[in-house]
């Protein structure tokens, strides 16, 4: 399906490890044909009117690790063929190709990550980009899935790697997209179609920078005052940087407790707010959706974006729902 799209592509991918090792599977695999890559506007899990305007031009647009808004898609769908790889929650939009296990029932624990489910799609034997996904999306938890860790503890031990690596690795590539760099994100699938090895990746001096500057600042954000309110902690941050993310997984894995951040820095007119849970998000996830909200995530996890005036009430409906 992949070799028969004509004329030129354009991916869009998400900022994140999976979403950048999914983007050098698929242009490792469509190297002959011209395509550009984009992720969205950092933090923003829609796209702009001004980049589906400037969107429109391409032939085709191959959709990874996003779980896109129904009426994006079908914007883009008006001038260009559309095809989705994706693991996250969400709606089959039927209107295009749409390959997302998850969504049609299949067990999440066997699709872990865009990467995983791409590499599978395009007939690859295990490698380096289709685990690093996976260890971007789950980290330490991962270990927890018998069957998928196996797989990637037999490949350390081909390649003289450990886990440790790998999550290096995927605090490597994160650093771009939580300094807010764009460009960067937008250059690594290219540079890792040029790598040959995790250690090419582990010694990137810009990144290894970066990571220092991450460190600092997660470190400083994790020290602000918490609350606990019925049980599950709240916490607000202010940052530039995007790692909200990391800032929510590292209090949840260390509490073992649902834990809602707010970060009221990164955006000037809206907040993020992220949430993870042990509790099923999906109706969260729809709830914020209906409420004009953007937000995606998968069953542990919600991430939304909403304008500051309406952070405060969505907050107490996030609380609501965990109590």
């Amino acid at each position: 399906m992949l070799q028969e799209l004509k004329g030129k592509g354009l991916l869009i991918h998400h900022w994140d490890t999976d979403g950048i090792c999914s983007a050098r599977l698929i242009l490792k695999k469509l190297s002959d044909k011209k395509i550009d890559n984009r992720t969205p506007i950092l933090g923003n899990y829609f796209l702009t009117e001004k980049e589906l305007k400037d969107y429109s031009k391409y032939d085709f647009v191959i959709v990874a690790d996003m779980s896109l808004p129904e009426g994006d898609i079908l914007r883009l769908a008006e001038k260009s063929k559309v095809l989705i790889f994706d693991h996250h929650l969400g709606q089959e939009i039927k209107e295009v190709f749409h390959y997302n296990p998850v969504i049609k029932g299949k067990n999440p624990d066997e699709y872990p990550s865009a990467s995983w489910i791409i590499n599978k799609f395009l007939g690859n034997d295990v490698n380096l980009f289709a685990l690093l996904g996976i260890v971007g999306d789950y980290e330490q938890r991962i270990k927890n899935n018998k069957q998928i860790y196996k797989i990637i503890t037999d490949f350390c031990q081909k390649n003289k790697l450990n886990f440790d690596d790998m999550l290096k690795i995927v605090y490597l590539l994160d650093s771009n997209y939580k300094l807010g760099d764009k460009k960067t994100v937008e250059n690594a699938p290219h540079l890792l179609l040029n790598y040959n090895s995790a250690d090419e990746i582990l010694r990137n001096k810009k990144w290894n920078k970066n990571l220092t500057i991450l460190n600092e600042e997660i470190a400083k954000q994790l020290d602000r005052p918490q609350d606990e309110i019925r049980g599950k902690i709240f916490k607000k941050i202010e940052t530039k940087y995007n790692i909200i993310s990391t800032v929510t997984r590292k209090i949840a894995w260390e509490s073992g407790k649902d834990v809602v951040v707010i970060n009221t820095g990164f955006f000037d007119d809206k907040d993020q707010i992220y949430v993870r849970s042990n509790k099923n998000l999906e109706p969260l996830i729809e709830q914020g959706k209906s409420l004009g909200y953007k937000c995606g995530g998968k069953k542990e996890v919600l991430g939304v974006i909403t304008p500051k005036d309406k952070t405060d009430s969505f907050v107490r409906e996030i609380l609501d729902f965990l109590k």
